[in-house]
This record gives C-alpha cells, structure tokens and sequence, in this order.
C-alpha cells in the first residue's frame, strides 16, 4: 500500500476515534476514578477494532514504523503517532503531524503502569520474582489437614481459591481459619478467592432398576436417539428399541432447573457431560423437549451431568437462593469473589446491589467468563465492571469451549486478552493449567505450552490433584523464565544466553 494511502486511510480512522471524544466521555463518566482512563481507551480499542486492520500491517512493518497490531493498551497514542511518522516520512504530505486536539493519552508506559497497577489492586502488591499470580482450588480435605495449604503456600500458591460449588459453610470456614493460621507462622500474605456457585444447570438423579436387580445411576445411550428432557419428576428411563433397532419408546431424562425446558426452542443445540454427548431440540410441548443426539462420544448419560446450551437464551437468575445466602460468608472471609453465572451488565449491577448491602465496597470481583453469552456481552460486563476498582476477569476455558466449540476456544481466549488489555483489566488464566502433572506427576509438552502462554496474564489457575505441589513449583519456574522474555504481547527482547554465549565463543 502507497504511504499516501496509509495516511489518508490510518487519519480517517484517527479522526472518527477523535470526534467520539464525547460519546467516549458520557459512556464513561460513571467509572472510578482509578479506571476512568482505562476505560476511554476501552472505547477507543472497540472503534479501532470495529475496521479491518490486516491490510495495513505489512506495510507499516516495511516503513520501520510500529504496527497496530499491540496497540491494546494505548490505542490514540500509538494510532496519532503512526500518523505522525508517516506524515514526516512522506515529502508530499502536509507539515501538519499529530493530532489536532489536545486529549489526555495513555501512552505504552503508562499503560503497562496501569495495568499492575489494577493487578496489585485486585491481586497482592509484595513485589516477587514472577508478576502473575497463582492461584490454587482447595481440595475438601484441606478442612482436615492445614499442612495440605501450607505445602501449597511453600511451593508458590498466593490466592487459595475456594469453590463454593462443593463442601459447605463448615467445610470453608474450617479453610479460612487454617489459612489465617498459616499466615501467621509463615509471614506469608494469602488472598482468599471464593466462586458463587450460579444455576446449577445438570441432569438430576438416574435410578434405572436391571433385570438383576442393581440399580443404575445412568442410562445407555446412542446418536440418532430420542429423548425427553422432562420438567416432572423423573428418576429416569432408558429407550426400547425393536430387534431391529426401531426405537419404540423414547428415553425420559429430569433436569435440575425446569426452566431451561421454557428457555428452550426448537433448533436449539443441547450438550451434556462436558460436550461429550451433542443433540439437537426437535419437539417442544409445555413440561419437556424432545431431542436427537447427533454424536455421543460416551455410550452411557449418567446423574447431575452438566447441561449447556450454547444457543439459547437463558432466562436463569445470575444470583441464586443459595448464592444470595452465602454472600454474608463470602463478604465476612473472602478478598476476591468469582462471579460465575455473569452473562450481561444487568447482572453486574445485580451482584454490585447486593455488595453493597453487605457493606463489601472492598471485595475484589472477578467476572467469569464462561459461556457465549457472556463473551458477546464481555464490552458491557466490563464497562459496568468499572464502576469498582478491585476487578478482574477469569477465561474459564472449560464451560466456555464447550459453549463455542473447541475449535474456537484458542481464538476466543485471545480476544478476551485483547479487550482486558485494552481496559487495562488483569486477567485470571484457567482451567486444565498442568493439568495432566498434578494429576499423574507427570505434564504433556502441550501443557507446558499453554501454561506458558498463561503468562500473558495477570494469574494463573491450577486445581487440585495429588500432584498439586509438583504442578505449583513448575508454574512458578514457568512465569519467572516466560516473564523476561515478554509482556502481554511484546517481546521484551532481553538478551539471549545462546547469543551471549555464541559471540564469546567467538572471542
């Protein structure tokens, strides 16, 4: 591309972010103060990234100039500056350069400032040798045995996440005394993290009686199958099929929430046990759906498997009964809460009312994203987010490659970086971190690949296995060597002991 055109293109660009100053001002004036700038380069990187930039990359790359392609976290400073070089590169171009308005910038540094900045605000600000937080699921068994944190704590782990999804009151108020203990005796600052549960969306109980009398808590299952989700109480039944495999009665399945069978429509794509059976809603009637699967990687659908539909519009209360219950807890004990089932900014307001009537102004929130909703939604969520200043997001890859595929999840996690870099908002990494080590004790190279890549973010997430203390010293040895080489993006480009060594060699 001429560098006539690159300017008259770039400055188009430049000029329609620059008269959105006001728009930008009114859809931020309700931030704190401490993301206000933040969250006007938020915008500016929503209208930067609404145009095709790939056209212009190469290009700039052979004028020497910085390309668009990390501009997440400064985005007018970085696209007036390009302007500018390439106005001062071009004889025919005008002696005009920059912009035209004075508006306050955030240029590359100061972005990176507030950055760890919210980090430390969220997270802890003892400096140590690695930036990124790791964070640690508690098994149950830490209510009984406190050396079980205490290892953890040894080995590296500076947020012990409490899932409220399992155990109870009891269970995670024994925890919380044993961590308070360990911070004495260790002089180690530990942050609390615990999730909401949110909608337990999952197939109910399955007592399915055989012919030699044991009872079954699943039924067998096929592609081309039919079903009934049903709204009634159910322990289940199986399908009969004739010799010749017509189906002669359709199998009956209960679900934990009877709303999703309202939610429902005709069309929709249903998904059970992690993705791993796929079916399609082909009948709706008034207290269940009929569906066809169409692939089942498991031969069997068992009790309280989890259910997503990823195409459907959940009418479902981000807050739940049990949620609002153990916000009292969560707001007493914990530093950061997890707000799992988040999927718009009303739900946003939603769990800030009710903080607030909990007097918890100084939690911190993390935003989980975790379903396809909540990714469309992700420029409301944390717009609305900014009202709070001790804010994160959490890429829980797990539910959310199930929502959108897991062809897509690599793509998608990427653009979550993207958007969380541009408000300068730090990001939690999780799900299947090292997985397969602490588990077995042994890592899969493809997991010391993506626990890498989690280094992009603010902190990193590991759950519990037997091996757990082995997978903490490994991430931590990880974060120290990746976080010299880079930052988000950038390479950091310190020197090479290969080059080092090479040019020593050469006397």
């Amino acid at each position: 591309m001429k560098i006539h055109k690159l300017i008259k293109e770039l400055s188009d660009i430049l000029t329609q972010i620059v008269e959105s100053e006001r728009v930008i001002n009114n859809r931020t004036s309700g931030v704190h103060k401490d993301y206000r700038l933040s969250a006007k380069n938020f915008y500016r990187y929503l209208l930067l990234r609404s145009y095709d930039l790939r056209k212009y990359h190469d290009a700039l790359s052979d004028l020497g100039i910085s390309s668009l392609r990390t501009a997440e976290g400064y985005v007018l400073s970085n696209l007036s500056n390009v302007v500018r070089n390439l106005r001062l590169l071009d004889r025919d171009a005008s002696d005009e350069v920059g912009l035209k308005t004075k508006l306050e910038l955030v240029g590359y540094k100061r972005s990176k400032k507030l950055l760890r900045k919210h980090a430390n605000i969220l997270f802890n600000e003892k400096r140590k040798k690695h930036f990124t937080e790791i964070m640690v699921t508690l098994p149950n068994e830490a209510a009984e045995d406190k050396t079980i944190i205490k290892e953890m704590v040894l080995n590296g782990m500076e947020i012990a996440r409490i899932n409220l999804s399992h155990g109870n009151i009891e269970i995670w108020q024994k925890m919380v005394e044993f961590i308070d203990q360990i911070q004495e005796e260790t002089g180690e600052r530990l942050k609390i993290y615990m999730d909401l549960s949110g909608p337990k969306i999952r197939t109910s109980g399955i007592e399915i009686y055989e012919e030699d009398g044991k009872v079954k808590d699943r039924i067998p299952i096929k592609v081309g199958e039919h079903i009934r989700l049903t709204k009634r109480e159910t322990t289940g039944k199986k399908s009969k099929f004739s010799e010749g495999g017509e189906q002669l009665e359709k199998a009956e399945v209960g679900v934990l929430l009877p709303q999703i069978i309202d939610d429902a429509q005709t069309g929709d794509l249903i998904l059970f046990d992690d993705g791993m059976i796929r079916a399609n809603v082909v009948k709706k009637e008034e207290d269940y759906i009929e569906i066809v699967t169409t692939a089942c990687y498991k031969s069997k659908l068992s009790s309280h498997k989890g259910i997503n539909l990823p195409n459907t519009k959940l009418n479902l209360p981000a807050l739940t009964e049990s949620d609002m219950e153990n916000l009292p807890f969560i707001c007493k004990h914990a530093d950061i809460i997890g707000y799992s089932f988040v999927r718009t900014g009303a739900d946003v307001k939603k769990l800030y009312h009710e903080l607030e009537k909990n007097n918890a102004k100084d939690l911190g929130v993390v935003f989980k994203i975790e379903n396809q909703e909540a990714f469309e939604n992700l420029p409301d969520i944390l717009f609305e987010g900014m009202v709070r200043n001790k804010i994160g997001v959490m890429i829980a890859r797990g539910d959310l490659a199930i929502e959108i595929g897991f062809e897509r999840i690599s793509e998608v996690q990427n653009q979550i970086l993207w958007l969380c870099e541009a408000a300068h908002i730090p990001v939690i990494w999780a799900t299947q971190v090292l997985e397969n080590l602490a588990k077995t004790g042994i890592p899969t190279r493809a997991e010391i690949s993506d626990a890498a890549q989690g280094a992009q973010a603010e902190c990193v997430m590991l759950n519990k296995g037997p091996h757990i203390n082995e997978a903490i010293r490994v991430l931590k040895d990880i974060l120290i060597r990746m976080e010299g080489h880079s930052f988000k993006k950038k390479n950091e480009l310190r020197a090479l002991s290969v080059a080092k060594k090479y040019l020593t060699r050469l006397g």
